[in-house]
Order: C-alpha cells, then structure tokens, then sequence
C-alpha cells in the first residue's frame, strides 16, 4: 500500500508521520481493495486550527474521502480514521448484499 503525507502551513514530525502511517495501515481490513492512502494535514494560517484529510484511493476509482478539524492533530487523525472506517465498512456491506441478494428463491 502506498502511503503518502503532506503538510500545509505546519511542518509534518517523523512523530506524526509515523502515527498516521500506522492509523493508516489498518484500513486496508475494512476494504481490501484500497491501495493508496494520502493524509493532507493544514495547519491553517493562524495556526489554532488543525484540519486533516485523509483520501483512500481503492480498485475500480473507488475514492473515499473524510475530513476532521480540531486542535490537536492526533485527535483530528483519529477521528477522521475512526469516519473512514465507517465508509469503508459500508461499500463493503454494499458488496457484499449485492453480491447475494435475499429472496432470490420464491416458493411454489
């Protein structure tokens, strides 16, 4: 998996490079198909805020995409995992009532 990090108005830490690789490395279980990660974290231009963004890129231009803003930019990348597992559960829940619909049989 591919993983990539860039950092806008803040200077992005080994520290925080390596939390958010590791937050990163468990969404593969939730969606296998996912193959690319990119967390864009802004530090804003008056450096209070914190936003970050987290852009899974899957198999067959599946994109998923979720945003936190907070202070602290250890909170902010766990909750914007934390909404990105939830995406990735659902298409997977998707798939898979897709792949096997209920009430295909019909009784005589």
């Amino acid at each position: 998996m591919l993983f990539n990090i860039t950092g806008k108005h803040i200077t992005i830490t080994d520290a925080m490079r390596s939390y958010a690789e590791e937050k990163t490395a468990k969404l593969p279980k939730f969606y296998s198909s996912v193959n690319h990660m990119e967390v864009v974290i802004d530090g804003g231009e008056a450096g209070n805020n914190v936003s970050v963004e987290i852009i899974a890129r899957g198999e067959h231009s599946n994109v998923f995409v979720a945003t936190e803003v907070g202070e602290d930019a250890y909170k902010c990348i766990d909750g914007v995992v934390h909404k990105l597992e939830e995406q990735l559960r659902r298409k997977k829940t998707k798939e898979r009532n897709n792949k096997h619909p209920t009430g295909g049989h019909e009784s005589a």
